[in-house]
């Protein structure tokens, strides 16, 4: 019997997942960062980091998002996952791969011990880094933002001291080489936001000319067999010794590969707080205008778009039980002849990129219902012009979409949208990005999503 550990970190707590060979969930976990970093015990070699207050310290001096991470809690959640662990589970363990929030980095040694803080991907200070970037980069880079991994990459080696550092690496890349003992690794879906040139397989040459650029990473396919864990922490967990450790992928990512969406124009609509929408594409698309990129996903591209309106809108005028009573009320073969563009607040990035575009949710009827009839026919109008808007800008034809988020459980929405986008509309069955990491390491990569593999990229 064999076992595939799937592990997602995200913004606030890290979650795990293991599958077996029939991609069958047999064990999850869920665990929170600690609240209190200065009494989280250490436990064993390959994991400690010195000098940790003086890091907390640092860290809370520079922070500026209101949230603060730190490398220790990542750790520290890692033991609690693996130590949690179901004996007869990590004595069959298979493969392990992990998911992680892009453009979150940190800088290290070679002992793998941290030697800046962690800046989250939502990190705004590398302003002076951004203009740099603008003068340098590629119109239309992805780079191109004070939160990418590059800019934090250049805000890192001006303002940190270098003399011990060994890596930069992005959160994904050092928690797992915290499970092989091997650093300075990385993976293409990771590395893309820190200047990775993903059509090219190879670190661009105006990366490469950047100060300090021998700290970046060797780059891989996201999925790919790097070596066996480090006996140490397979000892120490009980870990099965012959387990391999994969190379990661992003958390949005690892969630599509596990809604199982694997042809070009089929796409996953995430119906959250906002509309993500991500659509597979046999042509790469890249909109700065329009907030649209693309990843490598195998032979194909994953191009995505994301607008400000969704379900949280409809969380500012009804609660959960209001929407299943109102919805059950809707007839979703009737359009609703309000006009609505249901944003929270001024301000929409795409399918129109406007930073002051005013809501439109009036008239507002008497009827319950009939009000709710047309945020939500807003909503669909919105989501159909995202895809027409990706392939406006190239990308393959809309063919079929997957839903998840929320907003997959309200039915009537649902024919509303199957009617409006004239494709199949299916609801995911898994949504996960700890679930989706899993099935990254029982297969490999992409070569059993019915995807050609890139392989190993030096």
């Amino acid at each position: 019997m064999t076992f595939y550990l799937g592990l997602d970190f995200g913004t606030s707590s890290a979650r795990a997942c293991v599958v077996n060979e029939s991609k069958n969930i047999i064990h999850q976990h869920f665990i929170s960062y600690p609240t209190n970093r200065l009494e989280t015990a250490r436990t064993f070699d390959i994991f400690d980091i010195p000098s940790t207050s003086d890091i907390l310290n640092t860290a809370d001096v520079l922070n500026t998002s209101g949230i603060l991470q730190t490398p220790l809690d990542w750790r520290t959640a890692l033991h609690g996952i693996l130590i949690n662990l179901p004996l007869d589970v990590a004595g069959n363990l298979t493969g392990i791969a992990i998911a992680a929030t892009s453009a979150t980095v940190l800088l290290c040694d070679d002992e793998l011990e941290p030697t800046s803080p962690a800046l989250m991907y939502f990190d705004t200070r590398a302003q002076t880094e951004f203009n740099e970037i603008q003068r340098i980069a590629p119109p239309d880079h992805i780079t191109r933002s004070t939160t990418s991994g590059l800019a934090k990459f250049l805000w890192l080696t001006k303002h940190i001291d270098l003399t011990h550092t060994t890596y930069f690496m992005h959160q994904a890349d050092w928690l797992t080489a915290l499970l092989t003992g091997q650093g300075g690794i990385s993976d293409y879906h990771n590395a893309l936001k820190s200047g990775y040139d993903v059509e090219n397989l190879c670190w661009p040459e105006w990366v490469k000319n950047l100060p300090h650029a021998h700290l970046l990473p060797e780059v891989v396919a996201p999925g790919i067999a790097l070596t066996a864990i480090h006996p140490t922490v397979a000892s120490h967990f009980n870990i099965n010794p012959a387990c391999v450790i994969h190379a990661g992928t992003t958390d949005s990512i690892a969630a599509f590969i596990a809604a199982g969406v694997d042809k070009p124009g089929a796409a996953v609509s995430s119906l959250g707080t906002t509309i993500v929408l991500k659509l597979l594409s046999t042509r790469r698309v890249e909109s700065a205008q329009y907030g649209v990129y693309s990843h490598r996903y195998g032979n194909l591209w994953l191009v995505g778009g994301a607008s400000n309106a969704g379900g949280g809108v409809l969380r500012q005028y009804f609660s959960n039980t209001q929407l299943e009573i109102l919805s059950a009320q809707i007839d979703p073969k009737i359009d609703s002849p309000l006009d609505y563009y249901p944003l929270p607040r001024a301000g929409e990035r795409f399918p129109i990129n406007d930073p002051i575009y005013p809501p439109r949710l009036t008239p507002r009827p008497e009827s319950a219902v009939e009000f709710l009839h047309g945020l939500l026919q807003g909503l669909t109008r919105i989501e159909g012009a995202g895809y027409d808007k990706l392939r406006e800008l190239g990308a393959s034809p809309l063919r079929a979409v997957t839903t998840c988020g929320g907003g997959a459980k309200n039915n009537i929405w649902h024919e509303m949208r199957a009617r409006q986008l004239d494709v199949p509309v299916t609801v995911a069955a898994h949504t996960e990005a700890a679930y989706g990491a899993a099935l990254l390491a029982l297969q490999q990569g992409y070569e059993n999503l019915h995807l050609n593999t890139i392989g190993h990229t030096t």
